[in-house]
């Protein structure tokens, strides 16, 4: 049986499948802000030379990062909880092994070099059950690199001028590990999306606790041609860091 977090995460992506894809490959070509010009760059540099190695894309979304390392040379594999990601990810990377599965039950049973998950990780709850799984697949000394919304960014606190909201630079309830939901917005309908907010002590016990050590970590900071390209987002995340990526060896 699905949890709650994975159903909501499923029906939000299933629901957004076109759209999102759309956005990534054909309205802006160039890179889209938030994906190939702030987290991917972060990702990308911690993965480092992926040449010949198995690698296990975990949250394969439209495929987009599967199609990107199989051209350098990965030897990948991957899995989403949409239906309708995987849809087009297939449709992206025909030759590929990718599957219909959850970060609480990945639907391999084989041994990687290395698993990343790229701004997935914090769709789940149970961050014990997800990191149990990944070790399950990952050989020893083999790496896990993930990317994440930033705890510190994840609290901004909002404020109202009139009718409008805006988000603010104090921090707010950050001990409070909760769900948090943002509404994205799709042309003139709204996607609720579910993230569950960790603080840094309770995302680094999880690591020293399920057999990993911390090797590397990056602040993602955005890529100056964004300026031009994405004027405002890149004032506003070039002084606050939005998303972090995390590389780990499995002991």
């Amino acid at each position: 049986m699905k949890t709650k977090e994975e159903k909501e995460s499923r029906k939000a992506y299933n629901s957004m499948a076109e759209w999102y894809n759309h956005v990534r490959t054909k309205m802006y070509p160039k890179g889209w802000f938030y994906n190939e010009l702030l987290e991917m760059p972060a990702t990308l540099e911690l993965l480092g030379n992926v040449r010949g190695k198995k690698i296990l894309d975990f949250g394969c979304g439209t495929g987009i990062y599967a199609k990107l390392l199989t051209k350098k040379g990965a030897k990948l594999k991957g899995f989403d909880l949409s239906d309708e990601m995987l849809k087009i990810a297939r449709k992206n990377n025909p030759k590929l092994d990718l599957r219909q599965g959850s970060g609480y039950k990945i639907p391999f049973n084989e041994k990687f070099d290395m698993v990343y998950a790229a701004l997935v990780i914090d769709y789940f709850k149970d961050w014990d059950k997800v990191f149990k799984q990944v070790s399950r697949v990952l050989k020893k000394g083999g790496i896990f690199i993930f990317s994440a919304g930033n705890p510190v960014s994840e609290c901004k606190i909002n404020v109202k001028c009139g009718r409008k909201k805006f988000k603010a630079l104090g921090i707010k309830d950050y001990f409070d590990e909760k769900a948090i939901y943002t509404d994205w917005i799709l042309d003139e309908r709204k996607v609720r999306v579910p993230a569950y907010h960790k603080t840094y002590e309770t995302i680094i016990k999880t690591i020293v606790r399920n057999g990993f050590e911390l090797i590397d970590y990056k602040d993602a900071f955005p890529l100056k041609k964004a300026k031009k390209l994405f004027p405002y987002d890149y004032e506003l995340y070039s002084k606050i860091p939005f998303f972090c990526a995390f590389k780990l060896k499995k002991k």
